[in-house]
């Protein structure tokens, strides 16, 4: 029986995944490995209207044939992160604010689900298509307790795999680092390398009058080493108040990306990690652009 296996390979936004002009046809046993790619010009602008000659993929840093492109939207699977650990304490209503932008952006076809924090982690609402009752019940949430993340992030994973959608991301709403998980950063980077989820988060650090203790300063270097890995991004606001503000360009950012897709030319399906690079050719009409992309993926094992 002829069998496809699609990985989520790389990327950067989401806003074209496995929608191509022409349905495709594979070869039995072909693994198509989707490299999701944000392009944007010097004053941080999503840039659009590239074609697939513009682009080049490397493997192990070896080039591969792009065989499929697109830049359209498609259905994405989300999976919202919010910290309601004691120190969020009034920022929570900031926090239902801010996962209200970010719903706005998205489409009926969409779906996503919520995880909160503090002393533990807890799936508060599955998948859904009612992405308003997500709002509703960030805003019944209460704060209090310490900061276990890193185990938000792991339940989040996991709730991940029952999506319908291939494109998938995970948005994180916190406001400090953490200190009351049982998995370690380590094993939440390792996760993440396996996944095909890119993360994306968000948040106020204020130092205080005291400055941040070692485990607030050592979230955001996590989440953006995790959100880099991933092509996704660590966002951090001056104020509370630009929350909704961030919320809503991360919507946007994952709807205005372009999606590559080839065959690999190793074929050895070792289970080994492979690293990505996407390359790529400057149009002549445009200022100078930046791509990103997923650092990488892990190869089929037998």
């Amino acid at each position: 029986m002829s069998r496809v296996v699609l990985y989520y390979a790389a990327a950067v936004c989401a806003a074209s995944v496995c929608v191509f002009a022409q349905e495709p046809s594979f070869r039995a046993d072909t693994t198509l490995v989707l490299v999701p790619v944000t392009v944007t010009d010097p004053s941080n602008r999503y840039v659009l209207g590239l074609t697939k000659a513009d682009f080049h993929v490397f493997e192990d840093g070896v080039e591969q044939q792009i065989t499929h492109f697109s830049n359209e939207d498609a259905p994405l699977s989300i999976g919202l992160i919010v910290d309601v650990s004691g120190s969020m304490g009034m920022k929570l209503h900031l926090s239902s604010s801010a996962a209200g932008q970010f719903l706005k952006t998205m489409n009926a076809s969409d779906e996503a689900f919520l995880v909160e924090f503090s002393d533990h982690a807890d799936v508060v609402l599955p998948f859904t298509h009612q992405l308003n009752e997500i709002e509703q019940k960030i805003g019944q949430l209460n704060a209090g307790g310490l900061t276990a993340m890193m185990d938000a992030i792991h339940i989040a994973i996991d709730e991940m795999k029952k999506a319908s959608n291939p494109r998938k991301a995970l948005l994180i709403i916190s406001d400090g680092g953490d200190n009351h998980s049982r998995y370690s950063s380590s094993q939440i980077e390792d996760l993440v390398r396996q996944a095909d989820t890119q993360i994306f988060a968000m948040g106020v650090f204020d130092p205080g009058p005291f400055g941040l203790s070692v485990a607030e300063l050592d979230g955001p270097r996590l989440l953006s080493e995790l959100a880099q890995q991933t092509g996704g991004r660590a966002l951090a606001a001056v104020s509370e108040q630009e929350l909704p503000t961030i919320a809503a360009r991360i919507g946007v950012e994952l709807r205005n990306q372009y999606v590559l897709a080839y065959s690999p030319t190793n074929h050895t399906r070792d289970g080994k990690y492979r690293k990505l690079e996407v390359k790529l050719d400057q149009p002549a009409a445009f200022p100078p652009l930046t791509a990103r992309w997923r650092l990488g993926y892990y190869a089929p094992n037998e």
